[in-house]
């Protein structure tokens, strides 16, 4: 890997961890591409690239997670827990939410229970929402593998 890949990724890196650590504060293109040091332009194309998303997405997914977290885990009304995610209303929230977990907050948190007992690399693995289509991660009501003959 050339130098200069090296440091684009570093720079992409630091970007992103930017965000992760200031999700639920109100975050934009210029902010982060002074973080990573490159043009906001550059930011976006070498965002999407690095990590197959582009950086609002990634934020969005990102403060989705999280709520998915709080829905299942509190008792906070989904009011409460769009703002404190970082997203500026309502109706913004619950239609990113559903176009991320596929059904919206309300729906999600009647559905899942919290996972007891299980180590966290399970419950974070069944509680990530995915991208491709199908069943939702954790849904176990598939017909599962195959008999051996």
């Amino acid at each position: 890997m050339s130098r200069a890949v090296e440091e684009s990724n570093r720079a992409m890196l630091r970007a992103r961890d930017a965000m992760d650590r200031a999700y639920a504060q109100p975050l934009d293109i210029p902010a982060l591409a002074r973080i990573a040091h490159v043009s906001e332009a550059h930011f976006i194309r070498t965002f999407r690239a690095t990590f197959g998303e582009t950086p609002h997405r990634y934020l969005q997914r990102r403060r989705v997670e999280r709520a998915m977290y709080l829905l299942v885990h509190t008792a906070q009304p989904v009011t409460e827990i769009c703002h404190l995610v970082g997203f500026g209303s309502l109706g913004t929230f619950s239609r990113t939410f559903r176009d991320v977990v596929g059904e919206s907050p309300s729906d999600y948190r009647r559905r899942k229970v919290a996972p007891a007992d299980l180590p966290s690399c399970f419950t974070k693995a069944w509680m990530r929402p995915s991208t491709a289509a199908g069943p939702p991660p954790g849904d176990l009501s598939g017909p599962g593998p195959a008999a051996a003959p």
